[in-house]
């Protein structure tokens, strides 16, 4: 049941309290905040609140708890804010939000810096943020360049970077079985590299292109070559060009048991450089593992899993040398893991949030480094390399040139196409 009171602030204590002695549910008719708060104006003013006896107050705070239905902290509040001001206001709700630091501006830079860098991990990103502002001097980096690595995650989920930017993952790997079966020591030296193959497909029911993925152990620089297949033939003067973009000088040598290198002629080539010659131990699946998770990491993404005909192997190798590989070593991040032993005897690999440096980078830090140059490789053409360009601007230089390649290759395999139907 509902009842209606007019003038309810016009009674008098007696009638007040046999109201609220009677058992009746009462409902109030009053809607929102503003007609409650003028109702318990009224009442305490025609009541003359302040001038009655203790008990009478009871009287009146008892009656007022029935008809609003306010609780009795919160009517306390009221009478008291009335009494010290002879008013009562509606404020407005206040909700507690955290300060936005970052901008719309912000997370459309955050995802340009992704897409140019084909989304890294957070770490990674941080450090060319800070490396954009702190090295390159770009202004509109400066709140980014302050970003933890985990609140970079929080902005790749918001909907202001999602409409900037749409991504999908992948990943895989590959294995096969002349050297000796033992896992290189590099004992903190560049030029123990690990070398893969990374097949592109099949291109009208012909074998694709490979890709020629070779990262050195310890500084993790990376050169990627194109080759049309993995025959001899085609694989040495590729190889020979890979070996000779390592700025210094190449001691080791480690690949899967596949026939590709486990052949003479790539021993032949290998001895007369006086390079160590291994291959992956069975059962042993992490000995070649660092080339392999690149192999997803960095060939994939970037070029991704659609055929290439073979023929356009000399366009990607073009590509490679001139705008990726230089890339891969002078802007993009690498995670340094550090070995830790447990209790039991086991080995626990951890990234460090600070220790993500480009692989020049790493080489700099390493005692004593300019030893390790090949003759003629100075360290003012490495630095000169390293300052061209910023990392996100040698990044966009990368993107137009591999969007150009890619799209000379996929005219060439429409026009070769068209020709065989015909």
């Amino acid at each position: 049941m509902t009842i209606t009171m007019q003038n309810a602030e016009r009674l008098t204590l007696a009638e007040m309290q046999e109201f609220v002695e009677g058992s009746r549910a009462v409902q109030w008719t009053a809607c929102g905040r503003e007609a409650i708060y003028d109702f318990l104006r009224r009442v305490l003013e025609t009541q003359e609140y302040q001038r009655l006896s203790k008990g009478q107050k009871g009287i009146v705070r008892r009656f007022l708890l029935r008809l609003t239905g306010l609780s009795r902290a919160q009517l306390t509040r009221l009478v008291r804010q009335w009494v010290r001001r002879g008013c009562l206001q509606v404020r407005p709700a206040r909700r507690h939000r955290f300060a936005c630091r970052y901008t719309r501006q912000d997370i459309a830079l955050l995802a340009a810096v992704d897409t140019a860098h084909e989304s890294l991990s957070g770490p990674a990103v941080r450090r060319i943020l800070q490396r954009e502002h702190r090295i390159f001097g770009k202004p509109e980096f400066q709140r980014l360049a302050q970003i933890s690595a985990s609140h970079i995650y929080n902005l790749r989920h918001t909907g202001a970077y999602r409409q900037q930017r749409v991504q999908v993952h992948h990943t895989r790997a590959r294995q096969v079985p002349i050297a000796e079966r033992c896992k290189p020591e590099p004992r903190g030296q560049p030029g123990y590299l690990r070398v893969d193959t990374v097949h592109q497909g099949h291109h009208d029911g012909h074998a694709g292109l490979y890709h020629l993925n070779a990262v050195d152990t310890g500084t993790q620089w990376q050169v990627v070559g194109g080759v049309q297949t993995i025959s001899e033939r085609h694989l040495v003067p590729v190889l020979e060009a890979i070996l000779h973009q390592f700025p210094f000088r190449i001691l080791g040598f480690h690949c899967d048991n596949g026939s590709e290198f486990l052949n003479r002629t790539v021993a032949r080539l290998l001895n007369k450089l006086l390079v160590e010659f291994t291959k992956s131990r069975p059962y042993r699946t992490t000995d070649n593992a660092l080339v392999e998770g690149k192999n997803g990491a960095v060939v994939r993404k970037h070029i991704g899993y659609g055929p290439l005909a073979a023929e356009q192997a000399d366009a990607l190798q073009r590509f490679y040398t001139a705008h990726f590989n230089p890339y891969l070593n002078y802007h993009r991040p690498c995670g340094f893991a550090s070995v830790q032993i447990t209790a039991r005897g086991q080995r626990k690999r951890r990234y460090p949030a600070n220790d993500y440096r480009t692989p020049y980078e790493k080489l700099l830090s390493l005692p004593d480094w300019g030893q390790y140059l090949k003759p003629g490789v100075t360290a003012e053409m490495l630095h000169a390399q390293a300052t061209r360009y910023s990392d996100t601007d040698a990044a966009r230089r990368m993107q137009r040139a591999k969007w150009a390649v890619l799209a000379q290759v996929r005219r060439r395999n429409e026009s070769s196409r068209g020709f065989l139907e015909r």
